[in-house]
This record gives C-alpha cells, structure tokens and sequence, in this order.
C-alpha cells in the first residue's frame, strides 16, 4: 500500500484526477495550469506534487524544488479524515480558519470567492479519497 504522497500515490491520485469529469473538465474549461504541493506542516518541504495542464494532471511524484502555484499542508491525522469523508465548502474553510489546513504558497481567500476554482478544489478531496 502506497503511503499517503509518495510516487505511487501521487501516480494513482493523477489518474483518479485526470478520470474525473467534474474536476478534469471543469478545470480545462477556464485552462486552469498549476503546480500544486501536497504535505506535512511539520516537514520543510512537500511531500508530493502534481502539474495540472489545462486542467489534467500531465505529471506527478515528489517535490524536487519545482517553484509552487499551491502548497497545502495538514497534519496526517487531517488528511485522512478528509479523504475518508465527503467534505464541502463550510468544512473546508473551517479547517482553514483553524489553521488545520494551511497554504504555504496559493491563496485561499481567493480562490473560494471564484466558484470555477472552488469546487474543483473541493472536488480533489473526493477524488483523493478513491486512492
């Protein structure tokens, strides 16, 4: 079993990604591109990365110093709740007002203000959940 943001995670969380219309395709739709990071807030760098091209995953393993659109962090413990449950927009942003969500680099504020990005985002912890 592939431990949470190693490669093998990473590689099987680009494949439920780039599978999943309502993130894919919602993401295509405003050519969304990013570098996003994946983590622990008590380790200096991410774990696992992903690059998101218009919208699909074109590539995904660990962080190699790749300069970050997104870097979000929570503690294991958190992630797991999150991946073992639906989440929504008021559980999201509760564990962001309470820091167990953090972004280390994106910015949160704005992106829930802009439902294009928002519910893809939401939608990414489903779609994690499938690992």
């Amino acid at each position: 079993m592939s431990d949470l943001f190693d490669t093998n995670w990473m590689k099987k969380f680009q494949q439920e990604w780039n599978r999943d219309r309502d993130l894919a395709i919602a993401l295509k739709d405003i050519a969304f591109n990013a570098i996003i990071a994946y983590g622990f807030p008590d380790e200096e760098n991410p774990r696992g990365v992903i690059t998101v091209n218009n919208g699909q995953v074109v590539d995904a393993g660990p962080y190699e110093n790749q300069p970050l659109n997104w870097d979000l962090r929570a503690r294991k413990k958190h992630w797991y709740d999150w991946l073992n449950r639906e989440v929504g927009k008021a559980s999201l942003g509760l564990a962001y007002s309470t820091g167990k969500l953090k972004f280390l680099a994106g910015d949160y504020k704005s992106m829930i203000k802009n439902p294009q990005l928002f519910k893809p985002f939401v939608k990414s912890f489903s779609v994690m959940g499938r690992i």
